[in-house]
């Protein structure tokens, strides 16, 4: 828990994919994440966290359904959103809802 509000601090957003072993379109959303970390490259963060292995994390966000994207920056919560997701679509939202990010 205290690593994952250190790594929401920075200046650089991050995505946080919440997600669960047993949910297929957790699965798929994957490789749509490395797709957008390799469009945004050093500009995003993304990590993924398994909501059964995370219970504390998944209930102070109340995730209800998985998969559920966040975005924070400056430990700030930006945008929320719950499923499947294309990568042009996250780097749209991620440009729309942070600061200084090209």
């Amino acid at each position: 828990m205290e690593k994952f509000n250190q790594i929401i601090q920075g200046q650089t957003p991050v995505v946080v994919d919440f997600s669960a072993e047993w949910c297929g379109p957790c699965k798929m959303m994957a490789p749509i994440l490395q797709q957008l970390k390799s469009q945004m490259e050093d500009q995003v963060r993304i990590i993924k966290i398994d909501v059964d292995r995370n219970q504390q994390i998944a209930m102070q966000y109340q995730i209800r359904n998985v998969p559920t994207l966040m975005i924070f920056q400056n430990g700030a919560r930006k945008w929320t959103g719950s499923g499947v997701m294309q990568a042009d679509q996250l780097a749209a939202v991620i440009r729309s809802v942070t600061s200084s990010v090209n």
